[in-house]
């Protein structure tokens, strides 16, 4: 889609735990390559997933399963270049479970994931004049498998892992807004939708680049984290000290209303 000129805001999704629940998809996959390169001696828990990407810069799956599998034989007496891990073979491995071994069948965890939002929601946000398009590092397959096999979108706005640096670089972030909006518009307040520290921390260094336009980050609580109260308020906190003006329990939530309201704040 493009942006109209009554454009009263631009709304940028994540996919991650924001579109789709990667619960026992991504973290899955995360959570088995770790195993597998430890010798089954360590698989990293949900919430020492959680634990790692608060530290804001373990946005990608890949360089996680990594960190994940450094960190365990460091704890060993390991140190790194002596493990000599090959990352492209820990991506391949990754990939067989999260996708499946058939590059152009996919069987694997991908298929399972439950959606979070729906196409529904996204056409309230067009016939209330708010652009919307998404920035996510996951791979372009994979965001296009959800955003138009799964979601049936035509040709959405999509800045994927392969077109701009990993978050928190913000790159990615003014390049969707770069498809979504016309000149006119550069000062139009950009609202980013993540559910990670890394997403908060993206606003924060777009608002530091380009002080000209308003930058909101809104938090989402992947599903995950909702099981608890306590996991769910540590979680809440952690993206609010991240930056995070709002945090809600499902993206679907931030209705046309929602985002007016941030408009005024």
């Amino acid at each position: 889609m493009t942006a109209k000129p009554s454009t009263k805001a631009i709304v940028v999704f994540d996919i991650d735990g924001v579109v789709r629940d990667v619960g026992s998809s991504y973290r899955r996959a995360l959570a088995d390559t770790v195993e597998y390169f430890t010798d089954n001696a360590y698989r990293p828990t949900s919430l020492e997933i959680d634990q790692l990407k608060s530290e804001g810069i373990w946005n990608n799956d890949w360089e996680a399963s990594q960190e994940f599998i450094y960190r365990y034989f460091a704890s060993q007496g390991q140190s790194r270049e002596e493990l000599r891990l090959n990352y492209e073979t820990i991506v391949a491995f990754f990939q067989s479970r999260y996708r499946g071994t058939d590059p152009h069948n996919w069987t694997g965890y991908i298929c399972d994931e439950p959606l979070l939002l729906q196409p529904s929601y996204l056409e309230q946000l067009t016939e209330a004049s708010i652009a919307w398009g998404f920035f996510s590092g996951a791979t372009r397959a994979s965001a296009t498998y959800v955003l138009e096999k799964r979601l049936g979108l035509q040709s959405p706005v999509l800045i994927a892992m392969e077109d701009a640096p990993g978050k928190p670089d913000p790159t990615g972030l003014f390049a969707t807004l770069n498809h979504l909006e016309n000149s006119s518009e550069a000062t139009s307040t950009v609202i980013y939708v993540g559910d990670t520290v890394a997403d908060m921390y993206t606003v924060s260094k777009a608002r530091e680049l380009q002080q000209h336009r308003t930058w909101i980050g809104v938090g989402i609580l992947p599903p995950h984290v909702q099981e608890t109260a306590t996991r769910c308020e540590a979680y809440t906190q952690s993206l609010v000290t991240a930056g995070a003006t709002l945090v809600l329990s499902n993206v679907e939530q931030l209705i046309p209303e929602a985002i007016e309201q941030l408009l005024v704040q």
